[in-house]
């Protein structure tokens, strides 16, 4: 706030306002805010006001003029009909004065609550329980079950009470005994919730303040061949989202669906775009005779409904849809074309790190790989005969790692690879790129991993349950996190394996449920061009002094801070692809 008040965007408090600006928000809430904020009193727990799920109120005190007896009550504020920042008439030239939607109501309340003294007014947000609780999932119609589960999830139970920290104990008690909450369920903040209301934020023309944009980088040799099946025939392709544009995958379906010598084409879609080129191009693939096929995963959480809704027209158009296993989520990013030539089929996949979701594509750092490398793609057949069949595969699977087939034991066996080795005097490290590690096992092998002597460098976006840097038991794990413009997304595991390096890219994080309840899928890489390209951008990050920070005992989220070179790993990755399609020597 003090660098825009610098910057000549002042964000007032409603005490700040001079008398053209409260004569303003006095007239703005008559005109535009008095048809929403309709008053809730609360009458302890007889009558419990329903409140909808992550909506912004404010809890209000108030005195009864006649009797001076203290109420409670609660106004909705309107954020999901008007913009949550409103400009204001400029208090000076050249200032553009702004305030919240809350401190207009805030200063117009009086009006909503006639015979009432107002004592104050305070933030709060009721977050309902989301989950979907089926009963049993092995019988019956699973579909139909999902759907009546979802229709309850806007009145679930309420589940979490954001609230001002100013405010009262005695009030917080009051609003804790109307919802039914314990201490467990209340998370205290600072005045303001919603956070994400800002990306609205007015910017006055003012680029100066804003990111540097970075558009996303074309492929050419993918985006503008002639097949894009002959270039990936040749060799693997390495795709970095949001660096490089989505449109070689958006290309890899709609070439398929034109291409008279393609005869299936496959997909796992767990989470999809509203509008998406990827499902038009499945549909047109009906149309021009191949035989599609797409397995929806129905329980992505908070995508149920878009991926009903999907499902129901990929079928309308005639694609062969499979829904979700019962007891298991479908995590896995894969799909396939296959091709009739004159000497047999051909295979060609697309595996990666990230849904196939063209909106994430612009703000999730994500990995993909294109290939014909036949270990691969003649496991990838054997991923989506069991999810269309749900039979178990007569032979394993031996490139693919994957979920409840072979990946908890193999990335087990690989970490103990490197114990032995490091305990053989080998050189042995780790490098472990994900969003969350949580998993007691797996964590419990990486302490052992650290007492022998194997080095480990850990990249984690979430959430953290491994202490590094733990004298005897973690001092050789260190572990950054990188918070940026993008969603850092990509999974990647890299094993030293006595200088026969093994590296994978990973749609799983090590979380109990994606190693026990998930199908995932850990994918090999072999190219050793590719393999560069994800060792260059893993040691970007490691070098990052700007947006990284350590994560210690001390739980402090420290920035990582050092007299080097400054490196924003973000900006550093997209100049590097950039220098690369330039042809220069990196």
């Amino acid at each position: 706030v003090p660098e825009l008040r610098e910057n000549g965007i002042d964000l007032k408090k409603r005490l700040e306002l001079n008398k053209e600006q409260y004569e303003y928000i006095e007239s703005y809430f008559d005109d535009n805010l008095l048809p929403y904020v309709q008053p809730m009193l609360l009458q302890g727990k007889k009558i419990k006001p329903f409140l909808n799920s992550a909506a912004l109120y404010l809890a209000v005190e108030l005195e009864d003029i006649e009797t001076g007896e203290i109420e409670y009550a609660l106004v909705q504020i309107p954020s999901d009909k008007i913009y949550r920042i409103i400009i204001l008439p400029p208090s000076k030239p050249d200032v553009h004065d702004v305030i919240f939607l809350d401190d207009i109501i805030r200063h117009n309340i009086h009006d909503i609550f006639p015979g009432f003294n107002i004592i104050q007014s305070y933030s709060i947000k009721l977050t309902r329980d989301a989950d979907l609780y089926i009963d049993d999932e092995f019988s019956g119609d699973l579909l139909s079950k999902i759907k009546k589960s979802l229709k309850k999830r806007k009145v679930g139970p309420p589940a979490r009470l954001v609230y001002d920290r100013e405010m009262p104990d005695k009030f917080l008690h009051y609003l804790m005994e109307v919802f039914d909450l314990d201490n467990l369920d209340i998370i205290p903040e600072g005045r303001y919730h919603n956070n994400f209301d800002l990306f609205k934020f007015p910017d006055f023309g003012k680029d100066h303040l804003k990111l540097k944009p970075l558009p996303p980088l074309p492929i050419p040799e993918l985006e503008e061949a002639d097949s894009i099946f002959d270039k990936i025939k040749e060799k693997d392709h390495f795709i970095n989202m949001p660096y490089h544009s989505y449109e070689s995958v958006v290309r890899f379906f709609e070439e398929a669906a034109e291409d008279e010598n393609v005869t299936h084409i496959k997909i796992v879609q767990y989470r999809v775009a509203a509008v998406s080129r990827i499902m038009e191009a499945l549909k047109k693939a009906v149309r021009n005779g191949k035989l599609v096929s797409a397995f929806i995963e129905l329980k992505a959480r908070f995508d149920e409904e878009a991926n009903l809704k999907w499902g129901k027209e990929l079928e309308k158009a005639g694609v062969k849809v499979h829904y979700s296993f019962p007891g298991l989520k479908v995590h896995v990013k894969l799909a396939m074309v296959v091709k009739k030539t004159s000497i047999g089929e051909e295979k060609y996949a697309y595996l990666s790190t990230g849904n196939f979701h063209e909106g994430t594509a612009k703000i999730y750092s994500d990995f993909g790989l294109f290939t014909y490398d036949e270990r691969l793609t003649s496991e990838a057949v054997k991923v989506f005969s069991f999810l269309e069949s749900k039979l178990i595969p007569r032979e394993g699977f031996k490139h693919l790692l994957v979920g409840q087939f072979n990946m908890r034991q193999t990335l087990t066996e690989m970490i103990q690879n490197e114990i032995d080795n490091a305990k053989k005097g080998k050189k042995a490290y780790i490098i472990l790129k994900m969003n969350s590690i949580q998993e007691p096992k797996m964590i419990k092998l990486l302490y052992e991993a650290s007492q022998a002597g194997v080095k480990i460098d850990m990249i984690i976006r979430g959430i953290c349950s491994l202490v590094p840097g733990i004298n005897g038991i973690s001092d050789g794990i260190s572990a950054i996190s990188i918070l940026d413009r993008y969603l850092e997304h990509a999974r990647v595991f890299i094993f030293g394996n006595d200088g026969d390096e093994k590296m994978y890219l990973s749609s799983a994080d090590w979380m109990e449920r994606n190693l026990y309840r998930r199908v995932e899928t850990v994918i090999p890489i072999y190219d050793d061009r590719i393999k560069k390209v994800i060792w260059d951008i893993i040691n970007i990050q490691l070098r990052d002094n700007v947006k990284a920070r350590y994560l210690d005992f001390n739980r402090l989220n420290e920035y990582k801070r050092n007299d080097e070179i400054t490196i924003q790993s973000q900006n550093e990755t997209y100049y590097y692809f950039k220098r690369k399609l330039l042809g220069k020597n990196i």
